[in-house]
């Protein structure tokens, strides 16, 4: 859908219904279903920002391009949502690692200073036993 905004600020309901082609009640349902969170004025009015005309945009698209009811927007405005904090949760997260990373590798590097201990091989086999110069080998008679 081609964006009708004309600047930067808040509009009342009055233009966005007239921008969108769409019934101010409809915009006033979107509201009360939880879809729209526009702000309030002093006086109590409706103001919808760009942010909101994005939302109602993607809203829009969803009932008349694809015939989602509003039922279906709800849920799918919520998984979007959740989606976007999943992907700054890992955002942080990778930048976190990074960071640990980056300061563990300038440390000094010392056998004991890595994620995992690093030991030393065990041999396995026959037990050797050193036998001193001065023992006498023992006759079996």
């Amino acid at each position: 859908m081609a964006t009708k905004r004309r600047s930067k600020g808040a509009y009342m309901i009055s233009a966005v219904s007239e921008m969108y082609a769409i019934h101010p009640q409809t915009l006033r349902l979107y509201e009360r279903e939880g879809l729209l969170r526009p702000s309030r004025s002093e006086g109590n009015t409706r103001l919808y920002t760009d942010e909101d005309l994005e939302r109602l945009e993607f809203i829009l698209n969803l009932a008349r391009d694809l015939g989602v009811n509003i039922a279906g927007i709800a849920i799918i405005l919520q998984m979007r949502e959740r989606m976007e904090q999943m992907n700054k949760d890992m955002q942080n997260f990778v930048s976190y690692m990074r960071d640990e990373m980056l300061s563990r590798m300038q440390q000094p590097r010392s056998n004991e200073a890595g994620l995992v201990p690093l030991r030393r091989p065990v041999l396995v086999g026959k037990p050797v036993v050193m036998k001193s110069a001065s023992a006498a080998p023992k006759k079996r008679g």
